[in-house]
């Protein structure tokens, strides 16, 4: 069953810019996102049709099309996104849930259309399938959907709160600011939201292992 609610309602009727609500972009979004299927069509080795690369260059081409037609930044923002990531939440997991890091990195990607291009997927399955639907596969793609989105809701994995900060890794790991610092921040986080770290005395010992470890 497709995890509709009433706030996911509420949610596609917010008012993205010039009037345009996520809904009617999450459609148009669906209307353009496999625009660059015919350029990206090859067949493989074993002669499977495929369509490498046709998300990240329907994004670019969507863009263009966009900003011809006077899209504001955030609305083409917003549906490049859909279209650049909309086969990522069938590629979270292939035969069961996904894990808090999948998640976690998910949304990090994505971003504020993450929620949105969940609900893609699910239209993508449905049109691409039709009447020859396999009902379940479908299921395991809503119960997919479903569970992210009650992931999403505890925040503790989207967005889990800051153990450390730039500060502590100078004054306490003698670190230097720089991309370096940039990843084990970043490393950090997302073991917090593995659920592998709970407390700064973790995260600073995760920090020291790591450097020591690391070629830094």
């Amino acid at each position: 069953m497709v995890p509709w609610s009433p706030s996911i309602a509420e949610y596609f009727d917010q008012t993205v810019s010039s009037g345009s609500s996520r809904r009617s972009l999450l459609k148009l979004a669906a209307l353009l996102h496999d625009i660059c299927k015919p350029q990206t069509k090859a067949l493989d080795a074993n002669g499977r049709m495929r369509f490498l690369g046709h998300p990240e260059t329907g994004a670019e081409i969507v863009q263009g099309i966009l900003e011809r037609l006077r899209f504001s930044v955030k609305e083409i923002k917003l549906v490049t996104t859909i279209v650049k990531f909309h086969m990522r939440p069938t590629q979270l997991s292939q035969d069961a849930m996904p894990t808090s890091r999948a998640i976690y990195r998910y949304f990090r990607d994505v971003g504020d259309a993450s929620i949105d291009t969940l609900f893609m997927s699910l239209a993508d399955h449905l049109a691409t399938r039709g009447p020859d639907l396999i009902l379940p596969n479908w299921e395991f793609h809503t119960g997919l959907v479903a569970y992210v989105l009650k992931e999403h809701l505890k925040q503790k994995i989207t967005a889990p709160s800051r153990l450390l900060d730039g500060n502590d890794l100078m004054n306490v790991c003698g670190m230097k600011p720089g991309a370096e610092m940039g990843e084990l921040l970043e490393a950090i986080r997302e073991a917090q939201a593995a659920g592998e770290l709970t407390t700064r005395e973790a995260a600073l010992a995760y920090a020291r292992n790591y450097l020591k470890s690391s070629k830094f």
